[in-house]
């Protein structure tokens, strides 16, 4: 955790790995913007109501040393401008709070989900979509729509792709699926039951296997490939998956772009032709 923007997502994206006891200390010391360097390990624990030993569990399970290097990565990130852009909206907000909170969340998850983001993993997803012969996206709900807007750009530039949002036909997709496809799959939660079933067919019949989600120890995420994480704070009102799409559109139009640039003279054709297609129709 290098970038301080980072600290406090992945600390979210940890959270569904932890028990319910230790998810609960996460977040309320994830809540606590107060804690300095002066900040005491007995102070946490009360605070929460645990033994300073299960604080310091927790820390570690989180991916730090202990309680201390806990503490310092707070600081570090609570003093990070992407961490102040968030703030609760209130049924007092004037129209114009309102659409600074929101515009302001949607900055912090595409701040920090730029922070989190494994380059390695990104140039990796991109080179097996440029290859595949098959690219088969599967989501359900929100995820499906993530899905048709990628899946429109890439048909801009002549990159055929299908989308499936029905449980039984993402297995059959899958079934059909060889060494030389790949399967997309787009779950907020990284637990979609009929998302999971599908992609691991898809890694059975030797497809390479990407997943687009919000936690980097989903069993989702623990089944691809390559995994692509997004992340955005949750809000009561807001709730988590809408800023989250935010993230995984941007990162997606990323994901598009490096590849098209796999063969940006094909790219540039195509996109051409299809344009002109849509122009003339326009006329029409």
């Amino acid at each position: 955790m290098n970038d301080p923007r980072a600290v406090g997502p992945q600390i979210r994206m940890r959270l569904p790995s932890l028990t319910p006891l230790e998810g609960k200390v996460a977040a309320d010391i994830l809540a606590r913007r107060d804690i300095t360097e002066d900040t005491a390990l007995r102070e946490v624990a009360e605070g929460s109501g645990v033994s300073e030993a299960m604080v310091v569990k927790v820390a570690k399970k989180l991916g730090f040393a202990g309680f201390r290097d806990f503490r310092a990565g707070l600081i570090e990130y609570y003093g990070s401008e992407s961490a102040s852009l968030h703030s609760e909206i209130s049924a007092e907000d004037t129209a114009g709070e309102v659409v600074q909170k929101v515009f302001r969340t949607a900055m912090q998850a595409l701040e920090e989900t730029f922070a989190i983001l494994d380059l390695e993993a990104f140039e990796r997803a991109a080179d097996y979509l440029h290859r595949a012969r098959q690219r088969d996206f599967y989501g359900l709900g929100g995820s499906a729509q993530i899905a048709r807007d990628v899946s429109h750009k890439f048909l801009r530039i002549g990159i055929r792709t299908s989308v499936f949002d029905d449980a039984h036909m993402m297995m059959m997709s899958a079934a059909l699926l060889t060494p030389d496809d790949v399967a997309v799959a787009y779950s907020h939660s990284g637990t979609t039951s009929a998302v999971i079933e599908a992609l691991e067919l898809a890694r059975k019949n030797g497809a390479r296997t990407i997943a687009v989600t919000n936690y980097a120890d989903s069993p989702l995420a623990r089944m691809a490939d390559v995994v692509l994480c997004s992340t955005a704070q949750n809000s009561p009102l807001l709730g988590e998956n809408a800023t989250a799409r935010i993230a995984q559109l941007n990162l997606l139009d990323a994901l598009f772009v490096a590849t098209a640039q796999r063969d940006r003279k094909t790219a540039d054709a195509n996109l051409s032709r299809t344009m002109r297609a849509v122009q003339s129709k326009r006329r029409g």
